[in-house]
């Protein structure tokens, strides 16, 4: 077991490598760290099939590098990078979102039922908390999403609008949304939680709460189970 766990978490200082090559390439206009960026952010996305030797990831993986070095022949790189965080956000807003209707467990409330035990959900005044956490973070999320993609139209230089030859109503300096885009956006993400955190353990704190290493621990090594199990309730 502590093989395997060590096995998943080789990745991980690779992960914050990305930022860093995501915001140099920003800053430089140096191609090179823009495709490095996007070429470690794909092997990350498929290390676990890459690593248990699956063709189709592997597949997957070449034609994703093809792509990337299409994009960078016709001087794209850029914008297919800056496409992630846009994508990301919209994806984890319709992740939240979806269990959110009516038969389906809060994806919030799954994650306690995950780490912490059914009889945790069962505690008073948890259940509901998890039904308001899920849509906080699925409205939370589509906001950024929105911002994001009026930050890709609207900057400037090398925005869609002056792509399109179309003035920006709301000209942001290329550097700002590089800058929020690649960093400002995960570090508020990220700065949230841990409010939120604070804010659980003083309106629940009738109740007993895992300490917040324990938390990430926990929430990292079942977060990819939970986004494929199951969403409906039991």
């Amino acid at each position: 077991m502590s093989e395997a766990r060590h096995a998943q978490a080789r990745p991980l200082p690779l992960l914050l490598a990305y930022p860093l090559l995501a915001i140099a390439g920003a800053l430089t206009h140096w191609q090179a760290f823009t495709l490095a960026a996007s070429a470690l952010l794909a092997s990350l996305l498929l290390w676990p099939a890459l690593r248990a030797g699956r063709p189709g990831a592997w597949l997957a993986w070449l034609g994703l590098l093809g792509g990337l070095a299409w994009l960078a022949a016709r001087g794209l790189a850029a914008l297919a990078l800056d496409a992630v965080p846009l994508l990301l956000n919209m994806l984890l807003a319709w992740l939240f979102g979806r269990t959110l209707r009516a038969g389906r467990q809060p994806l919030v409330a799954q994650f306690i039922e995950a780490i912490e035990g059914a009889p945790r959900l069962a505690m008073p005044g948890i259940a509901r908390y998890a039904r308001l956490l899920t849509a906080f973070w699925a409205a939370l999320l589509g906001v950024q999403a929105l911002v994001l993609g009026a930050m890709l139209f609207c900057q400037v230089p090398g925005g869609m609008l002056a792509r399109l030859g179309l003035p920006s109503p709301w000209p942001v300096p290329l550097t700002w949304v590089q800058g929020y885009m690649h960093a400002g956006a995960y570090l508020l993400l990220g700065t949230i939680f841990v409010l939120e955190y604070l804010f659980r353990r003083w309106h629940l704190r009738h109740l007993p709460h895992l300490g917040l290493p324990a938390l990430l621990h926990r929430l990292a090594l079942r977060w990819p189970q939970l986004i494929r199990g199951r969403n409906h309730a039991p």
